[in-house]
């Protein structure tokens, strides 16, 4: 287990050179969505590019030993192609990370990105620069390395992800004055409420740290104790989801609460349907009822 309590004010954001040990264990799977495409070798020189980029890269100064590398999973639609080298399309993302002590899996992050538009052609290398815009694609893959490295540290120390936040804010300033087609990438700018400008927003913002501290007291004091000791790991978990539920009454339905909540509900189910604390449960629902009323249903099957 890295050393997590590291003195974050040592922690310097910076993208190094390949060879080192990396944070990211990415799979990158590029489709077409009623699309036909003249060169078929195109997707599959896309989509070993965009691993190649994401896997070959150290993104921070964190020590990450192989088996604690976040496993990242981009499903990219391609939905449209306006011109030659120009694709418009959807992009979901599903991390992953290790709960301490076992060979479980937990869901760390699932987004959906429907604006994930960017230019393309295979004999330009894919490069990167932390302050300057580069292309729209190595922004957009940038941009969600360090989104999800921030949520990691988030559950190995409170608010251990700021520096990551930083820098993808760094990334969203720049490349929101940038155009790809003939406009601006709307998920750069905070256009539609449901993007990745919001999404960022909505992770920094100082009234909704409840929620970035909760993410500590699930994963760190919750999952990863799990095992030994799961009565008050299921408590940590409680209080997480209450300062969450506290966050969401500040501002309701965010991106990112969703995202919480369709990558946890499942997992949040299983957690306490095997408590033998009939009024602890009878708490949970309560508070699901009022902040993920969506998935009811799954949390209400905890008393039957």
């Amino acid at each position: 287990m890295r050393k997590i309590f590291a003195l974050l004010a040592l922690l310097v954001v910076a993208v190094a050179h390949p060879g080192r040990a990396q944070e990211l264990n990415a799979q990158v799977a590029v489709s077409l969505e009623n699309v036909t495409i003249t060169d078929p070798t195109l997707v599959a020189q896309l989509q070993k590019d965009m691993t190649a980029f994401l896997n070959t890269r150290t993104w921070t100064r964190q020590p990450y030993r192989p088996e604690e590398r976040i496993k990242l999973r981009l499903f990219v639609g391609i939905t449209a192609i306006p011109q030659n080298g120009t694709y418009q399309a959807t992009m979901r993302l599903i991390a992953t990370r290790p709960v301490y002590g076992t060979g479980y899996e937990t869901n760390l992050l699932s987004i959906n990105d429907r604006n994930f538009n960017f230019n393309y052609t295979p004999q330009t290398p894919l490069d990167f620069a932390p302050s300057n815009f580069v292309n729209n694609l190595s922004s957009l893959l940038a941009f969600y390395a360090y989104l999800t490295i921030g949520t990691d540290q988030d559950t190995f120390a409170r608010l251990g992800g700021s520096p990551y936040y930083d820098q993808a804010r760094v990334i969203l300033q720049y490349s929101a004055s940038q155009t790809i087609t003939n406009e601006s990438d709307a998920g750069w700018t905070d256009a539609s409420p449901r993007n990745r400008y919001w999404l960022l927003n909505n992770m920094t913002d100082p009234q909704l740290e409840a929620f970035r501290t909760g993410l500590y007291a699930y994963y760190r004091q919750g999952m990863d104790i799990f095992i030994e000791k799961p009565d008050e790991a299921r408590t940590s978990i409680m209080t997480a989801l209450t300062g969450i539920q506290k966050a969401n009454a500040v501002r309701p339905n965010t991106l990112f609460v969703r995202a919480f909540f369709d990558a946890k509900a499942d997992e949040i189910t299983n957690i306490f349907r095997t408590s033998t604390d009939s009024q602890q449960k009878r708490q949970l629902i309560a508070l699901m009822t009022d902040v993920d009323p969506g998935n009811l249903p799954k949390y209400q099957t905890i008393i039957k």
